[in-house]
């Protein structure tokens, strides 16, 4: 194999594994008994399709943020509970995408299963769409709590991604049991350096997180 040859081949190699931007990791790296269900790389969202940027079901986040998400899910797992996660790192891309559909008054396909009480040209003012999301920063995670034995999600009174005050942190008109597993989940991801966004029960922020002003649009992949 001549040198010339020989570089490119290396050159194909190091592409083929191309590195995530430092400071990221595929959080399955750190916690391998993750459950990862992206939604935005399915159908089963609200745009009703796959969302741009979104090229494989791995999960990305920053390094801290992968190892403090790590230490919720050994607490939970001593109380045979697992975490299920919907979204993390999001391409800005994305979230382009997502503003181009709520421009799309025409698109209502699933309105009565994630928006049916809000006005679709009313979601940015509601602040349900947004031209900027945390989740491009890398730190922000949306998941719910899953039975360690049937993997059943547990039961938080609405849907992931349900635009309405159904989905708010302290939305009352739900059951006792919703309210206990709502608790859980905010209790247990607080403690271990996480915030919640009051409007989304399963939305979360790494409090330090490493990138506070910085919106990355790498792919999923």
């Amino acid at each position: 194999m001549n040198c010339f040859v020989k570089l490119f081949f290396l050159f194909c190699i190091s592409f083929s594994f191309a590195q995530l931007p430092e400071g990221f990791v595929y959080a399955k790296e750190v916690i391998p008994d993750l459950d990862v269900d992206l939604r935005y790389y399915s159908s089963n969202n609200f745009v009703g399709k796959p969302v741009e940027g979104y090229l494989t079901n791995k999960l990305i986040l920053t390094k801290q943020a992968a190892l403090a998400l790590k230490q919720v899910q050994e607490e939970l797992q001593s109380q045979n509970l697992c975490l299920l996660v919907f979204d993390g790192y999001r391409p800005q891309q994305a979230v382009n995408h997502f503003m181009s559909w709520a421009r799309d008054l025409n698109d209502t396909v699933n309105k009565a299963r994630f928006y049916p009480d809000v006005a679709k040209q009313h979601l940015f003012k509601e602040e349900y769409i947004a031209t900027r999301s945390g989740h491009s920063k890398g730190s922000t995670v949306d998941l719910t709590i899953i039975d360690g034995n049937t993997g059943q999600a547990l039961d938080m009174g609405s849907n992931f991604d349900f635009f309405g005050e159904a989905s708010w942190v302290n939305y009352s008109h739900i059951t006792e049991k919703q309210k206990a597993n709502r608790k859980l989940l905010q209790t247990v991801m607080l403690k271990h350096g996480f915030r919640n966004y009051p409007k989304e029960w399963w939305h979360f922020t790494l409090r330090k997180e490493p990138f506070p002003a910085t919106y990355f649009d790498f792919p999923v992949k």
